[in-house]
């Protein structure tokens, strides 16, 4: 029942999924829809305007002010500062920051967001000594 993509215009396009969404509605099979209402898993509302820290997949750490965000984490972060890695151990990071001003990140690298306030880090209770 679904056939490819014709090739054309924005209308040829439009006239494409309205007949896929007749087709879907014929045979009983609703179109994907979003769940929830538009809600996400992040609650990422209650840390608006407010420091937050983001850990990317690179391995580059940030501090800002959260600014905006999307469905699929995508960020908007104003006075970001970067935390700059220990040249002689780039797994570590140092103290050293650069400012780096409004910054838009992808949320596919974003691996971490927390509240820059009221974090500690603690001993790993799983590592063996």
């Amino acid at each position: 029942w679904l056939k490819r993509r014709p090739r054309g215009g924005a209308s040829l396009s439009l006239r494409w999924a309205r007949e896929r969404a007749d087709r879907a509605a014929a045979c009983g099979r609703p179109m994907a829809k979003k769940e929830g209402s538009g809600k996400t898993v992040l609650d990422l509302e209650r840390y608006l305007n407010q420091p937050v820290k983001v850990k990317f997949s690179g391995g580059r750490e940030v501090k800002g002010i959260l600014k905006g965000h999307d469905a699929v984490a995508n960020l908007v972060l104003d006075d970001v500062q970067e935390y700059l890695r220990d040249p002689d151990d780039p797994y570590k990071v140092s103290d050293e920051t650069r400012n780096l001003g409004l910054v838009v990140a992808r949320g596919t690298s974003v691996m971490l967001i927390c509240p820059a306030d009221g974090t500690e880090e603690i001993a790993n209770p799983f590592a063996s000594a």
